[in-house]
């Protein structure tokens, strides 16, 4: 069977290898397809690996001979999952590759906010602090983070590490799931509106879902403490960007760090760009070579498990 990947650049930039999928059979790998592309590459094809390709249902339809669809992430949501159960199509992903990787950049962001550390950085690089008549100076107030609260929307494995890291940086920890699940006992569970009128620190890590889209929105938004910081490394529709811009503009929140918008890459006109005290990275927290190499790894397994009849980490 060919093994087609529509989209390798993000996983595989250059410094992993793909000899070890090339070895399970034919194998062409395109570092990006447009939606004007995919019709004439996924042609007659069995096996397709996606990671931001959108392969939805007409595209599903129109491909007789696909057997197999694999996820190059843990979301599936560019896969239309009911049109490939109709057509007997197997979807997989790759569950917990980066579970490290984005709770420390969710930490990083947090820092980056407490300290400005990119932002001091750069005006020492510029001279000030040469110029300047005294030792030390700061642009915006240093935040200890020992004896805030941090407060956790979802607790599945990233939700976890955030918890652990908190804690090892001295901040109380609290949850919001719709069912409370074993934690360990330094978590303690509250009801969303608690979390968010209570917390120095709101960070999201729940899917995205009918019913957590938008789910910042600008009524909890306004339960937030006005030196409350908000934290999203899972999926940018779970906010509300122009009530958050709007929130902070108008200094009812003091930051946020974001590493995920509703539309990627942004619009120029995306109004978190220009928003106050708003720190926005590129969805890179996955990035990290430990993390993609893991996620290569798991990809490759279960294309073999598909292919032995065996298959693993099925969605669909």
């Amino acid at each position: 069977m060919m093994i087609t990947v529509l989209d390798g650049f993000t996983l595989n930039p250059g410094d992993l290898s793909w000899d070890e999928l090339k070895s399970l059979g034919p194998c062409e790998i395109y570092e990006r397809t447009l939606p004007t592309e995919l019709e004439q590459r996924a042609r007659g094809k069995e096996i397709l690996l996606t990671n931001k390709t959108v392969l939805d249902g007409s595209a599903i339809r129109s491909l007789p001979r696909l057997k197999y669809i694999g996820v190059l992430a843990t979301g599936t949501n560019v896969v239309d999952l009911d049109a490939a159960r109709e057509r007997g199509v197997l979807v997989t992903n790759v569950p917990a590759y980066g579970t490290k990787s984005v709770a420390q950049t969710t930490m990083a962001l947090l820092l980056e906010l407490a300290h400005g550390v990119g932002h001091h950085s750069r005006t020492v690089h510029e001279g000030r602090w040469s110029r300047s008549l005294d030792f030390s100076y700061w642009d915006q107030p240093l935040i200890e983070l020992s004896g805030l609260t941090i407060g956790i929307v979802g607790f599945g494995r990233i939700g976890r590490v955030v918890a652990e890291l908190a804690r090892a940086f001295g901040m109380s920890v609290m949850v919001f799931v719709p069912k409370a699940k074993p934690a360990p006992d330094f978590v303690r569970y509250v009801e969303l509106e608690a979390l968010f009128r209570q917390s120095d620190v709101v960070t999201l890590h729940c899917p995205l879902t009918p019913e957590t889209r938008d789910f910042v929105n600008a009524q909890r938004l306004s339960w937030m403490k006005p030196s409350a910081f908000l934290l999203n490394t899972s999926r940018g529709q779970l906010v509300d960007e122009r009530a958050l811009a709007e929130a902070l503009n108008a200094s009812r929140l003091a930051g946020a760090g974001l590493d995920v918008l509703s539309i990627e890459p942004p619009p120029a006109d995306n109004p978190l760009l220009k928003a106050r005290n708003c720190i926005i990275t590129p969805h890179f927290a996955w990035g990290t070579r430990a993390a993609r190499s893991r996620l290569m790894r798991i990809a490759v397994e279960n294309v073999r498990a598909f292919l032995a009849d065996k298959p693993q980490n099925v969605v669909s």
